[in-house]
Formats: structure tokens, C-alpha cells, sequence
């Protein structure tokens, strides 16, 4: 039998107190129609003036009999109401403290999302993700089954959706059919590889780059329909390798990951060439994109895959083509605007 959430004491507590209220204005509504006679319409009325405490009066003159029901009904009716009221307010006041209410706003929120990023595992490396993301413009979410990132989620602004990342139904509400990308960042491989497949399987058009911690783990995740894997460790070896044996070189190797904890503002980015692209049909000279000092083209990747480094400047940039650039973080703004049209 499945075990009962956390929803569902405050939710059964309310439906009991709403029964219990109906209940009361039912024995109302038929004991003034049985000991008056009157039709019950108007003894429902009565009633619920009654436990309303409204005060209108007497709508129909009462016997004996019916001014000692209507004294217990009164009574009832005080003690019902009230109560009601009160386990209603704390009802409420332990949903919100659930993120019941929380979670219903950040999913009709994510209904809106397209073309957004997707975060599954919020630990060292899912928020390392989550902050270099906070730098660009393009929308992310991020998901977690700890309902302990909450409070995390709410000082930082981050949309978090609490729930098994390897679940359809989780990709599903994160909106992976309408999603650009999707991380997988847990610190488990196999959970990992679950994302990806179920990922994959929902969105076949998803870029997906997912955490692994061997070689191993690489394979199988590429297997599974990752694009990108990264092996944390081995990166961060190579890193440190790379800065003992050329220091100054290893700077630039590491802008792309911490440009912010760098004394320069520099940057690498990509920009995929539209027909739309004031560049598109010129080469790299006419488009003056060599001509700002702070502006490298490293590469152009072509509509087939195909990369070609350090691109001469007569290089035609065609629709398909995807730049990548380093350079100043002014000039890469000017180069939005030239590859955006």
C-alpha cells in the first residue's frame, strides 16, 4: 500500500471539517422542515443564517420545540464554524510551509518555458552549473528530489522543481519536450544515465551533457544518447597539470569556466549564423569582425560538423555556420547584435 505524502493530512483534516459542516446544516435544514413543517428551501435558510450567526431574524415564527433546536443548533453552529475557520487558517499555513503552493506557482511557471535549460542534481556541480547559467541570458530551472534546496531555491531565485529527475513523469512537468538542453549533475552515474535515457526518449532533439566519474561511466552515458560528458575529476586534473607546467596559459584554458574570478572580462561564446545575420554571406574581414582588437575568431564550425581553426579572414560566414569567439565582454556584446541580425 502506498504510504501516505505529506499533502495528505492537511488535506484529509479539511475535507473532515467540511463534511462535519455540511452535516450540521443537513440536520439543520430537515429538523426544521420535520418539526415546523416548513418547505426546505426555507428551513435550509434559517439554518444557515443561523450558523452564519448573520442575524437576520426569524424568518418563520417558531414553536417550543423548534426554539430549543434552534438553541442547540446555535450552539453547534459556533463551536463548527469557528473551529473550521481556525483548522482551515492551519491547514493552509502547513501547505505553504510544505511548498504546496510553492511548487504549484513553479510549475505553472515552467508551463510557460521554452527553449530552456534543465539542471537534474543540485550538488557541487549542479550549482557550479546553475551559476555560470545566471551569467547568460537564456532561462533554466533546475531539478532535485532533497525538498531540503527549497529555502536554497527561494534566496538564490532559482525555479526548482522537487521531484526523481529519473521519472517521465518529472521531465515531463520540467517541460524536457520544450526544453533546449538538459545537465545531468547528479553525483550517481546511474542515476545520471537514467536521466539521460528518459531524456532522450521524451526529447530527441535535446542537447544533453551529463557528470560522470570515470571513463566507464563516460562510455555508458554516451551510449545512452549524451552529447557532451564531463569527468569532473579528470578535468580538474588536467587543470591543475595545466597550471603547474604552463601557468599563464592555463588562465585562458579556464575562462570559459570562471571568466568571473578572473582579473579580465574576457569570455569565449558561440553564435550560430542565420539567414537573418547582418554577417551572413560575407567573410571575416568584410564583416569587421577582425576588426576589433579585443575580438578572436578561434573557429568556425560549418553546417556539416566540420571545424576549421583560426579561420583565415577571407573565411565566408554562411546560415548554418557557428562562430566561436573570444574576446572582451563589450565586444562580444557588439558581436550579438552583428551575428543576431
Amino acid at each position: 500500500m502506498k504510504a501516505p505524502g505529506p499533502l495528505h493530512q492537511p488535506l484529509r483534516r479539511i475535507a473532515g471539517l467540511f463534511a462535519l459542516s455540511t452535516s450540521l446544516l443537513v440536520t439543520g435544514t430537515l429538523g426544521f422542515h420535520w418539526i415546523e413543517g416548513q418547505p426546505l428551501f426555507d428551513s435550509f435558510y434559517f439554518t444557515l443564517i443561523t450558523l452564519t450567526t448573520v442575524g437576520y431574524g426569524e424568518i418563520f415564527e417558531l414553536s417550543n420545540a423548534g426554539r430549543h433546536f434552534n438553541a442547540i443548533l446555535i450552539l453547534a453552529g459556533f463551536g463548527v464554524v469557528f473551529i473550521t475557520l481556525g483548522m482551515m487558517a492551519e491547514s493552509y499555513l502547513e501547505l505553504e510551509a510544505l511548498g504546496y503552493f510553492g511548487q504549484r506557482r513553479i510549475r505553472r511557471m515552467i508551463d510557460k518555458m521554452s527553449g530552456h535549460l534543465i539542471v537534474c542534481g543540485i550538488g557541487r556541480v549542479g550549482r557550479g552549473v546553475i551559476d555560470r547559467l545566471k551569467h547568460s541570458e537564456v532561462a533554466f530551472m533546475a531539478v532535485d528530489s532533497s525538498p531540503s534546496l527549497k529555502d536554497w531555491a527561494r534566496e538564490t531565485g532559482v525555479p526548482l522543481l522537487t521531484g526523481d529527475a529519473t521519472l517521465d513523469g518529472t521531465l515531463e512537468q520540467a517541460g524536457a519536450r520544450r526544453a533546449k538542453g538538459l545537465v545531468a549533475a547528479t553525483s550517481s552515474d546511474a542515476v545520471n544515465v537514467y536521466i539521460t535515457l528518459s531524456a532522450r526518449v521524451i526529447n530527441p532533439d535535446l542537447r544533453i551533457a551529463a557528470r560522470a566519474s570515470d571513463e566507464e561511466a563516460r562510455t555508458k552515458l554516451l551510449r545512452a544518447g549524451a552529447n557532451t560528458v564531463i569527468t569532473p575529476y579528470a578535468f580538474t586534473g588536467d587543470r591543475i597539470a595545466q597550471a603547474m607546467l604552463r601557468p599563464e596559459s592555463s588562465s585562458i584554458l579556464d575562462l570559459a569556466a570562471a571568466v568571473e574570478h578572473l582579473e579580465w572580462d574576457l569570455d569565449i561564446e558561440e553564435y550560430c549564423v542565420t539567414d537573418r545575420s547582418r554577417c551572413c554571406g560575407k567573410t571575416l574581414q568584410e564583416s569587421g569582425l577582425t576588426d576589433a582588437s579585443n575580438l578572436i575568431v578561434l573557429a568556425v564550425i560549418r553546417s556539416g560538423g566540420a571545424l576549421q581553426f583560426n579561420p583565415p579572414s577571407d573565411t565566408r560566414i554562411e546560415s548554418g555556420h557557428v562562430l566561436i569567439v573570444l574576446g572582451r565582454l563589450q565586444e562580444l556584446d557588439r558581436m550579438k547584435r552583428l551575428v543576431g541580425g
